[in-house]
């Protein structure tokens, strides 16, 4: 089994240990974090570090194909050195849960991507944990994993 693929399947394990309150009544939080996942692409493609900030939490990782931690501050350095360039995307549509302060967000996307000059482009499913601190919704946790081609 691939790392991705087990840490995708850690994360989704673990939300049975989230107490579990109930997805939100109204689809106010749903379509927050649907929103702020289209953004975060968007931003993602014009290279708005900024955006990106107040997308992901301070203490956001996520461990890369390669099996190394990526921090926030990987992320958006990758981001501002062009080492990571993602041309343009297309989320499927996103489901979200709610549970609480607690969110889990994934989808399918399709994506023209380069990183380190190489063509890294594909189908791929994503999941991200989110959590709602101060009344404002951030990233901290994601998982990825390339689908076959």
């Amino acid at each position: 089994m691939r790392l991705t693929t087990s840490i995708v399947i850690v994360l989704i394990s673990s939300l049975a240990f989230i107490p579990a309150q109930g997805q939100a009544k109204d689809t106010g939080d749903t379509d927050t974090i649907k929103q702020l996942e289209q953004d975060m692409g968007n931003a993602m493609v014009a290279g708005d570090i900024e955006k990106l900030s107040q997308i992901y939490a301070d203490n956001f990782a996520t461990v890369g194909s390669s099996g190394e931690v990526v921090t926030k501050q990987t992320l958006l350095s990758d981001f501002k050195s062009f080492h990571d360039q993602l041309e343009w995307f297309e989320n499927g549509p996103i489901d979200v849960q709610v549970y609480g302060n607690v969110a889990v967000a994934s989808a399918r996307v399709k994506e023209k991507r380069n990183r380190d000059g190489k063509d890294t482009s594909g189908e791929f499913v994503w999941m991200d944990l989110l959590e709602n601190r101060g009344g404002k919704w951030v990233v901290v946790r994601s998982a990825g994993a390339r689908l076959s081609r």
